[in-house]
C-alpha cells in the first residue's frame, strides 16, 4: 500500500461526520479506500448495508452500476460516486434499447439480469441475480419458461451447466478482467505452486473454471480461502480482494495470475476512485446519482424479486 496523506484521511473523516455519511467500498477498490471504509463487500452486500445506517449520504466507492443500485434501494438518501467515469465493460456491452428490442421479439422469455448492468437494463428485467445466487435464481424459474441471461457469457454458461437449463439463451458480454484470465497462465501458476488450491470467480472462462477447486462470488472466495485449512491459494479474480484476504487470513499465501491484457489482474474502472476524489465528492456531494421516481420503481421490482428468493 502506498504512503497515505494523513491530512486527506482526516479531511474525509471530518466531512463524513459533517455530512452524516457512510463510505462503502467494493473489494476491488485500492487499499487506501478499503482502509477507511465503513463497510467492504460486493455490490449487493453494500447496498443492503447502506439501508441499515442512520445517516444522509452514501459515498459509494465502486463503479456506477453499484451506486445506481444503492440509490434504487435507498431512494431518499444522497448517493455520490467519486468518479462518474468508473464504468463497467459488462454494462457497456448490454444497452437497454437492445434488451427492449429482444423483449418485443421474445415476449415469453424471462429476462434474468446480472447485477452488473445499468439501472435502465434492470428496469427492463424480470429478476436480478448476483454471482453468488445466480444458480438459485435460475432454478427458481419454472422449467418450461425460456430464459435470456445477461450480460456475462461466462457466468451464464456456468449457470447453465449447474442448472441443466437447455432453454436458456446467453448474452455474449464479458468482463475485461475475468474474461482475459488464460487457462495456460493458471496451469503455469499451478505448476509453480503445487500445494495451492484454486478459487475462481464464475466470470472467468470455462477453461479456467475446469482447473478450479472452488468457484464462487468475490465474497464467497474470501470465505472459502479464510475457512479452508489449506495455506496457499491461487485466486482468479480482481487482485483488490487481497486486501481482505491478507487481513482475515494473515498466515496464508495468495497468488494472483496476470491476465492476457497486462501483467496485472486489476480493473481499470475500479481503480479510478482514490482518496482525493472521495474527499472532493464528500465536500461537494457531486457527482451525484440522480434517478427518476419511475426508474427507481421499475428497477426496484426485479431486485425485490431476487431478494424474495430464499
Amino acid at each position: 500500500m502506498q504512503a497515505v496523506d494523513v491530512n486527506i484521511v482526516e479531511e474525509i473523516a471530518r466531512l463524513k461526520r459533517e455530512k452524516r455519511a457512510i463510505i462503502l467500498a467494493h473489494h476491488y477498490q485500492v487499499d487506501e479506500i478499503q482502509e477507511i471504509a465503513d463497510a467492504i463487500g460486493d455490490s449487493l452486500e453494500l447496498a443492503r448495508r447502506a439501508k441499515d445506517f442512520e445517516g444522509d449520504v452514501i459515498a459509494f466507492c465502486g463503479v456506477k452500476f453499484m451506486a445506481e443500485t444503492a440509490k434504487v434501494l435507498n431512494p431518499t438518501r444522497t448517493v455520490v460516486l467519486p468518479d462518474l467515469d468508473a464504468g463497467c465493460s459488462l454494462v457497456d456491452c448490454c444497452p437497454a434499447d437492445q434488451i427492449r428490442a429482444y423483449k418485443e421479439l421474445h415476449p415469453d422469455h424471462v429476462i434474468v439480469s446480472y447485477i452488473n448492468t445499468s439501472v435502465e437494463v434492470k428496469a427492463e428485467s424480470d429478476i436480478i441475480c448476483t454471482s453468488r445466487n445466480a444458480v438459485k435464481i435460475v432454478n427458481s424459474i419454472p422449467a418450461e419458461k425460456p430464459i435470456l441471461f445477461l450480460p456475462d457469457m461466462n457466468l451464464g454458461n456456468y449457470v447453465k451447466q449447474q442448472t441443466g437449463r437447455e432453454n436458456m439463451k446467453i448474452w455474449q458480454g464479458a468482463c475485461i478482467v475475468h474474461h482475459t484470465f488464460a487457462a495456460r497462465k493458471l496451469a503455469t501458476a499451478k505448476s509453480e505452486h503445487p500445494n495451492a488450491l484454486v478459487a475462481s470467480h464464475p466470470e472467468c472462462p470455462n477453461e479456467v473454471l475446469k482447473q478450479s477447486d472452488f468457484v464462487g462470488s468475490t465474497s464467497a472466495i474470501i470465505e472459502y480461502c479464510v475457512s479452508n485449512p489449506a495455506r496457499e491459494f491461487i485466486v482468479m479474480t480482481e487482485s483488490g480482494v487481497q486486501h481482505s484476504l491478507k487481513k482475515l487470513a494473515p498466515g496464508k499465501e495468495f497468488y494472483f495470475v496476470p491476465n492476457e491484457n497486462c501483467n496485472c489482474s486489476e480493473c481499470p474502472y475500479m481503480k479510478r476512485n482514490n482518496l482525493e476524489n472521495l474527499r472532493d465528492c464528500l465536500e461537494t456531494l457531486q457527482p451525484r446519482i440522480e434517478l427518476s421516481d419511475e426508474m427507481i420503481r421499475r428497477a426496484a421490482l426485479p431486485i425485490e424479486r431476487m431478494l424474495a428468493v430464499k
